[in-house]
């Protein structure tokens, strides 16, 4: 019979499975300290916007311990402007910053951007019904660049769009008091895949 303190094994795909016990094996003893320092303890100083993209892993460009960074990923890095009712994405914005009081907010976009692609590119999402009506939350984005024609059209759009995010990002009351006494910073960033390059696309919003 098994006991409450028994491991059990992960169920996963072959490759996932065999990280986590390659972690196990490797990653986790070395690391052990921190980890038991993190088990009671929850402290980022940073929260951390990205996209969804498998390809864009924000402790790794920002080569960050755990426990540093507080992670938010959505398709195409998009923050709702501040609305009536409740989201996931306002909840963890106003629990980083309200409840966890975390200094700096860094909105990443990146190269080669799924969302922003079909921005650009005008896709048909007639089948993509929830999708299509995320992607709305990019229409500042769009129209921004909406006379920048050919293929210098989806790194305008990327830039643009972290720049948006921000402003919608500075709606959210707890982001905006903090704006306003100094404690918070926020930060426009978009990564490179190819060359693994991060670029400072600002201005920060300033409240």
């Amino acid at each position: 019979m098994q006991t409450a303190h028994t491991a059990h094994a992960v169920p996963a795909p072959g490759d996932l499975a065999d990280g986590v016990a390659r972690f196990q094996r490797e990653v986790f003893p070395a690391k052990a300290d921190l980890f038991a320092h993190l088990a009671g303890v929850h402290r980022p100083t940073t929260l951390f916007i990205g996209c969804s993209d498998a390809r864009v892993v924000p402790e790794l460009i920002t080569q960050s311990e755990p426990g540093e960074l507080f992670v938010v990923r959505t398709a195409g890095n998009l923050v709702p402007a501040h609305a009536p009712g409740t989201d996931g994405v306002a909840a963890s914005v106003e629990y980083a910053v309200a409840v966890l009081g975390v200094t700096d907010i860094v909105v990443c976009g990146h190269s080669a951007c799924g969302a922003m692609t079909a921005l650009a590119e005008g896709a048909d999402l007639s089948a993509a019904a929830s999708v299509a009506g995320w992607l709305r939350h990019a229409d500042a984005s769009v129209a921004r660049t909406a006379r920048v024609a050919g293929p210098e059209r989806l790194s305008v759009l990327i830039r643009e769009n972290v720049r948006a995010q921000l402003a919608n990002l500075a709606t959210h009351p707890s982001v905006a008091r903090a704006l306003a006494a100094g404690t918070l910073t926020l930060h426009g960033w978009v990564y490179d895949i190819r060359s693994g390059g991060v670029t400072d696309v600002g201005p920060a919003a300033t409240g």
